[in-house]
């Protein structure tokens, strides 16, 4: 069983994804290849423990709680994190990935439900998105563009509508917390006339923003 680079391992209410609300633990993989400007976790990017496999299935147990996220950073810079969710769905558990968006996710066990980050423009990070992806993502999965300001907003429009995402998955649209207003984005949505979901990273406003571990 290969080992993980490990940043932390929590139980949380789960804040931006379609199991939106739900108690769920997280396991946060260290490293990330993207470098998005308004990144909340760059503590991911170096920090964290080598732990072996059974050591986080055990750590994971103790929760007493059957839906659990991989994410980081960006968990699949890991290989072991392939193995991790597949020990984890034979374990019996409900299991989401969180990632960037900028690596295949063609390997992942198709028992998990993939949560697949667009990067948009606001990131500094478009350019590293592989969309490739957009034709593999399911009804079983989640597409997620994070809104800096309009034009990021069009931009992600044209991108569901171009790649007609909301025929073949779930398309959440949130707005980066502290720079775009949720009325706005709303506003956008519904004129927009598409069924796309907003959601708001909800953890956000249950703790103190830049809380860890929760």
């Amino acid at each position: 069983m290969s080992d993980l680079i490990v940043n932390e391992i929590f139980h949380s209410i789960q804040g931006e994804s379609s199991y939106m609300g739900q108690p769920c633990v997280f396991v946060r993989l260290t490293g990330c290849n993207l470098r998005c400007t308004y990144c909340d976790t760059a503590y991911a990017f170096h920090e964290g423990k080598t732990m072996p496999l059974g050591d986080i299935l055990s750590r994971v147990g103790e929760f007493r709680c059957r839906l659990v996220e991989v994410t980081g950073g960006e968990p699949l810079m890991q290989e072991g994190s392939l193995g991790l969710m597949t020990a984890l769905c034979d374990r019996g558990y409900e299991v989401l990935l969180e990632t960037g968006g900028s690596i295949d996710i063609g390997p992942v066990d198709s028992r998990v439900h993939r949560v697949v980050d667009v990067k948009c423009p606001g990131s500094a990070m478009h350019h590293k998105n592989r969309m490739e992806n957009l034709a593999l993502v399911t009804k079983h999965d989640d597409v997620k563009f994070v809104i800096s300001d309009r034009k990021d907003f069009d931009w992600s429009l044209d991108v569901v509508r171009s790649h007609r995402l909301l025929e073949r998955t779930n398309v959440l649209f949130s707005p980066v917390f502290g720079k775009v207003e949720p009325v706005s984005l709303a506003d956008w949505i519904l004129e927009s006339g598409e069924p796309i979901r907003m959601q708001l990273q909800m953890h956000k406003y249950i703790w103190e923003p830049t809380a860890r571990g929760v």
